[in-house]
């Protein structure tokens, strides 16, 4: 199994030493992936451009860069001159829409038709990836660049994807999606039929399919959903997410993170798998014993 792990928001004058650090213990551990969010803290392909640098030997990714606020030529720009201080083949982007409670009330942007404005942001990186000049008009973005970038290859893109509109421009366009808050009926039923009929339909290669859920193993399970509950709260007001949570049957993000035993735990991330995720990024939101248990269960199933 392909498995990953989400890094720590990084904090404090030392925190990209500290992340560097992390990344290190996570490639040390036999991790295949370490992923960043990107929120209201550090901006996560810089600080992964820093930490990468350092640490080879295991690949990276974003969860997810919002697209409103950078124009896709600026965030194409940015992602390869991640990929150049990683190396190669080592960066995945993470692309996604965020929320219209973030664009529009604190960015100040229209949230008006997000489909359509991704469809269009997408021709624009797109071809910037992978090394190309591009010419674009569309109703929201305009583009005629080419990049110096002193890197060869493509940087990868998985769209943050949910909807069915968002799930067929994941399929079509880009390498896949990755997603947040998304239990395995829903991966099963929803998300991986979807992704992969429209990059079978347009000749594209199998999607990947990448899963991050909380996790933990523990004894005290009890103890831990209430930690989950506490800390994911807020995902579960967020209509996106909300509607996935209402797929899968599930009251709260509590009842999707993934806690119990070694045992209990490594058979939900199978079953992850089993509904067709090709990647589970497992994010560990305790620390202490639970924290090491949950990190070495995690570490032991990955490749």
């Amino acid at each position: 199994m392909r498995i990953g792990i989400l890094l720590n928001e990084p904090t404090g004058p030392d925190g990209l030493r500290g992340l560097t650090d992390e990344l290190r213990r996570a490639a040390d551990a036999g991790f295949n992936s370490a992923w960043m969010s990107h929120i209201f803290g550090v901006d996560a392909l810089t600080a992964l451009a820093v930490a990468s640098s350092q640490v080879p030997g295991i690949d990276i990714g974003t969860g997810v860069v919002p697209s409103y606020p950078r124009h896709p030529g600026a965030l194409a720009q940015q992602a390869r001159t991640t990929a150049l201080a990683a190396g190669p083949g080592r960066l995945t982007l993470g692309l996604g829409l965020s929320h219209k409670i973030v664009i529009e009330n604190m960015f100040g942007y229209s949230f008006d038709r997000p489909a359509r404005h991704m469809r269009e942001y997408l021709s624009v990186l797109m071809p910037l990836l992978e090394n190309k000049p591009v010419s674009f008009t569309g109703e929201t973005v305009t583009a005629n660049l080419a990049l110096s970038v002193p890197n060869e290859g493509r940087v990868p893109v998985l769209l943050a994807a949910m909807g069915p509109a968002m799930l067929k421009l994941a399929g079509r366009v880009t390498d896949g999606t990755v997603l947040w808050m998304t239990g395995p009926a829903t991966v099963r039923d929803h998300i991986a039929p979807a992704v992969t009929a429209a990059a079978a339909e347009a000749g594209r290669p199998a999607p990947r399919v990448v899963c991050p859920l909380p996790v933990c193993v523990t004894d005290d399970v009890d103890g831990a959903r209430e930690k989950a509950a506490k800390i994911y709260a807020a995902y579960g007001t967020l209509p996106s997410y909300r509607a996935m949570m209402d797929r899968e049957g599930a009251e709260g993000p509590a009842d999707l993170a993934i806690i119990g035993s070694e045992d209990q735990v490594a058979e939900r991330i199978r079953a992850i798998f089993e509904a067709g995720a090709t990647e589970f990024v497992g994010g560990v939101f305790v620390g202490g014993e639970d924290g090491d248990r949950t990190r070495a269960l995690l570490a032991g199933l990955a490749d």
